[in-house]
């Protein structure tokens, strides 16, 4: 695939958006991962991004997309990559996520648009913007305006 100049910017953007996501991902043992994908267990795997996407997204914004890899060799470190899909209202993003021990990183490959721009800026000022509508944010209401008990 022939990255664009715009990819790098999307990337960080969906690796920002999926980092509360990611933690919760990596609190599943890699030896869970290993065995779900060599026994092509993807529904397991499916079930723990749903699971941990609830938490941060609205309903079917984050699942699995097509599967995943194991990387396991004697002497390199461990490698999870999970093919998944980000859908905020107007766009679908299938992306990788790549998870180590020490480390996780996002590979946008495509980018579909309901409605495309011809200016790619605009694109990604959009993903953006639905990403952050897509969000499920966590609000406090200070001591002071909570009704008494």
């Amino acid at each position: 695939m022939i990255r664009q100049a715009h990819t790098n910017s999307r990337e960080v953007m969906i690796a920002d958006a999926i980092r509360d996501v990611v933690s919760e991902l990596r609190m599943v043992d890699i030896a869970d991962y290993i065995a779900f994908i060599r026994m092509e267990r993807f529904g397991n795997i499916s079930d723990l991004v749903d699971s941990a996407a609830e938490l941060y997204f609205m309903p079917g914004t984050l699942r699995l997309g097509h599967g995943g890899e194991a990387h396991v060799t004697w002497t390199g470190e461990p490698r999870i990559v999970l093919d998944l899909e980000l859908r905020p209202q107007g766009a679908t993003v299938y992306f990788s996520l790549t998870m180590t021990a020490e480390k996780a990183a996002v590979e946008v490959n495509y980018v579909n648009f309901d409605a495309p721009d011809a200016d790619p800026e605009a694109n990604t000022l959009s993903l953006e913007n639905s990403l952050s509508a897509a969000r499920i944010r966590k609000t406090v209401v200070p001591q002071a305006q909570r009704p008494a008990a």
